[in-house]
């Protein structure tokens, strides 16, 4: 019940807000005329601006605050409304002077000078023409409001439908990237560790099958060094993957860790107030291991220089290097990071010209 009578007064302050839209015609035909004279659009302005409250307050749109329109979309919103409010005006007044007509056609019937076939004809006749009245005022709305939203902005209705779409983008690039890197994940496993793996058993084999003491101890040997570059290996995969002292100590660690790990000469300037919710840490600390290893692998950077700061509630996240630039925004290591940073509503930023140098941006929100 609460929301029937909800969507009925939506209805009335609608049918409100078109009854002011039309009563406020004149004003803006005056207008018309005018707005090519010097010092029309301060005119313009205040008409958009009134045009503007008209809609927020009784049409129920919202339109962002910071939008300012452009004089010239400014001015042809006004011209259409105006002809609309016209149209709007000469179609109400029809049916005024349609539902004046049938009560004198309905008076008529009753004493009888008129009758009942010829009363049916014409209510059949003005039914349907009350009916594309209706849906004539009905279009000239939906015009007026489409018009509005050009003018003025996005309304909170389109923004939602525009958000539901991009969060829906989102997640399949969120998909999309995660399946990428257990592709890659898979691969380096495959190409290395079991490589690895793979030859460590063989020279145990060896050493199981040999006859000569020396020989063997030569064999064992090597394979306790194959053990040690296979257990190296293996925790650079695993922190590859989720490197464990981003949970226990830190984004600032982990970046230090990175650095240590980086062949580039790396410096990092982290300047932060307190701990940040995990997925925002941990986005943040794959930025800047993708754009590092991108600048080590094809860039030739000489080095990388990484600034992390939070300010408010958003964390910046910058990775500049002295490559040779050219980076491909939409490249699969980018676009993953575009996609992982959008899934918590961050921005992702790539300036990367031919000749360098190049620098990502990424802001991430922490509340």
């Amino acid at each position: 019940m609460g929301e029937d009578g909800e969507r009925e007064g939506g209805r009335a302050r609608r049918a409100v807000g078109v009854l002011l839209g039309v009563l406020a015609t004149p004003l803006l035909l005056l207008h018309l005329p005018l707005a090519v004279l010097p010092g029309a659009a301060a005119v313009t302005g205040r008409l958009g601006a009134l045009e503007r409250a008209r809609r927020t307050a009784w049409s129920g749109d919202r339109y962002p605050a910071h939008y300012r329109p452009e004089p010239r979309a400014l001015r042809h919103y006004l011209a259409v409304r105006a002809g609309t409010g016209l149209v709007a005006a000469v179609v109400l007044g029809l049916v005024g002077f349609g539902a004046v007509l049938a009560g004198l056609l309905a008076f008529g019937a009753v004493r009888g000078s008129l009758g009942w076939t010829d009363l049916a004809g014409q209510v059949l006749l003005g039914g349907v023409l009350l009916f594309l009245a209706v849906q004539g005022l009905v279009s000239l709305a939906a015009l007026e409001a489409r018009l509005a939203g050009d003018c003025f902005g996005p309304s909170e209705a389109e923004l939602l439908r525009l958000r539901v779409a991009e969060l829906a983008d989102s997640r399949a690039a969120v998909l999309h990237a995660v399946d990428a890197e257990r592709r890659r994940i898979e691969r380096d496993l495959h190409d290395g560790v079991q490589q690895r793996l793979v030859a460590l058993r063989l020279l145990l084999a060896r050493a199981g099958r040999g006859a000569d003491p020396g020989r063997t101890a030569e064999l064992l040997a090597q394979a306790h060094r194959e053990s040690g570059e296979l257990l190296t290996e293996l925790r650079e995969v695993a922190w590859r993957v989720h490197p464990s002292a981003l949970d226990a100590l830190g984004l600032d660690e982990a970046l230090a860790g990175l650095a240590a790990r980086t062949a580039l000469p790396l410096r990092i300037r982290c300047a932060l107030p307190g701990p940040l919710p995990q997925a925002v840490r941990t986005a943040a600390y794959f930025v800047v291991s993708e754009c590092v290893t991108n600048a080590a692998k094809h860039s030739g950077a000489a080095a990388v220089e990484v600034r992390v700061e939070a300010v408010g509630a958003r964390l910046t996240v910058e990775v500049g290097d002295d490559g040779a630039g050219g980076a491909d925004p939409d490249g699969g290591g980018l676009a993953g990071l575009r996609a992982r940073v959008a899934a918590l509503d961050g921005t992702l930023r790539v300036h990367s010209p031919r000749g360098g140098p190049t620098l990502v941006t990424a802001e991430l929100p922490c509340a």
